[in-house]
């Protein structure tokens, strides 16, 4: 019996830190999305690493001013990307293509942006598209916002 106490300890402890952090991650998630102007959003970045675009998934929320992006299995409650309203245009937005129709959800459009030097793509609902255009093009007047 007393062999068998430091395999069950063991089990019994990975078995607590599994059930802790997917709890903590389901916390974070409800917390990233309970305010106005969250939604669901994956993204992938055409320049960051070159050859690594697998699609992200994630929670963009609206800020002043800014379009805040979060991975959703992550711990941190800081955005991964923080995205100035002034430098963010849609390019175009399109239906997914290929292997994409297997990486973001079903009913998903792929939205293109240019920020700064790099072109970003954004799979999010025709909805939440239609807030995003929306939020762009109701920037203050001298922004310069450019939605194509």
């Amino acid at each position: 019996m007393g062999e068998l106490v430091v395999p069950l300890v063991a089990l019994g402890t990975a078995a607590f830190l599994f059930v802790f952090g997917v709890g903590v991650l389901v916390v974070r998630r409800h917390l990233l999305g309970r305010g106005i102007g969250a939604f669901d959003c994956s993204m992938r970045d055409e320049g960051r690493r070159r050859g690594a675009r697998a699609w992200m998934l994630g929670v963009a929320r609206y800020e002043h001013g800014r379009l805040d992006w979060f991975r959703v299995f992550a711990l941190t409650l800081r955005a991964d990307r923080t995205l100035n309203r002034g430098g963010l245009s849609i390019l175009d937005c399109r239906d997914p293509l290929g292997s994409e129709l297997h990486a973001v959800l079903p009913g998903w459009v792929i939205v293109r942006c240019a920020y700064g030097g790099s072109v970003l793509e954004f799979a999010m609902s025709e909805p939440a598209y239609s807030g995003l255009a929306t939020w762009l093009e109701s920037a203050p007047p001298g922004q310069n916002i450019a939605i194509t």
